[in-house]
């Protein structure tokens, strides 16, 4: 009885002996800091700047070109990445580097990563009070309007006429939308990024727009500028003007300051609901 006490205590001490973290995405570095655990860091990517203690950790390279000598140069107990990353978390396991890779694109998978690495730090209580924020914030946005048609849009646009990025059904704003009671303004079956042109945008007409831009003031404009475009388009959110730009660094960001994007959100449904009584 005693061996197996002893033999537990053991796996437990290996489970969450987890002392040199290398995070690979901002998403992943900010839910270690929320969990508590960011002086556990000892590399992260060249984005991940929050908060400001992550901008002093040893980077590893960007997001989609991570040094492997770099990653190797730390002597990480864990590297945590995302799904993109496979085939280097294949490598360094070769190595024997452990690696733990998560997905971050809808948000169920959100939901599991808070709670997998949550229990990767041993910190399953503090990974459920922040999944318990996110749903509470959830259920705020729901049903302050209905049926209504919102277009999620990634990016600086000056120009409508081609290239825009938007949100389709493989990313968690798509989720988002859905569970507030409304639905994404364009559908389609398609995998890959939605990238669309002026005709197409036209085609969705959508009651609302969002305008996700993080770092607009840096790259000198304003938020006037990102919705001035959308005034001179023959669509419903126009009509009422209701097209809202989120600039905030967060934005499109999936870690627990995901609560900050839905309390934004809110906001626009509210002013989008006022917009539509009068």
């Amino acid at each position: 009885m005693l061996l197996k006490a002893i033999l537990l205590f053991c796996i437990s001490l290996n489970l969450y002996a987890y002392d040199r973290i290398i995070a690979l995405s901002p998403s992943i570095n900010e839910i270690i800091y929320a969990l508590g655990d960011g002086d556990k860091i000892v590399g992260n990517t060249t984005f991940c700047n929050y908060p400001e203690a992550a901008k002093s950790k040893q980077k590893v390279g960007g997001y989609f070109s991570p040094s492997l000598e770099k990653i190797i140069s730390l002597k990480p107990d864990i590297v945590i990445m995302q799904h993109s990353s496979i085939k280097l978390s294949k490598k360094l396991n070769y190595l024997g580097i452990e690696t733990k890779v998560v997905k971050l694109d809808r948000l169920d998978s959100i939901t599991a990563t808070i709670k997998d690495i949550g229990n990767i730090l041993g910190k399953p209580k503090k990974a459920l009070n922040i999944l318990k924020e996110l749903e509470h914030k959830l259920n705020q946005t729901k049903n302050i309007v209905n049926n209504k048609k919102i277009l999620m849009v990634i990016g600086h646009n000056l120009s409508l006429e081609k290239r825009i990025f938007v949100a389709g059904q493989n990313l968690y704003f798509d989720d988002i939308i859905n569970l507030s009671g409304n639905t994404n303004a364009f559908i389609s079956k398609r995998i890959g990024q939605p990238i669309l042109n002026m005709e197409n945008i036209i085609a969705t007409n959508p009651d609302i727009v969002i305008l996700i831009a993080p770092f607009t003031k840096k790259k000198g404009l304003t938020k006037q500028d990102l919705i001035k475009p959308w005034l001179s388009l023959p669509i419903n959110a126009k009509k009422t003007k209701s097209i809202y730009v989120l600039d905030k660094h967060y934005a499109g960001i999936a870690s627990d300051r995901l609560r900050l994007f839905l309390e934004d959100f809110r906001g626009f449904l509210l002013d989008a609901k006022n917009k539509q009584l009068h």
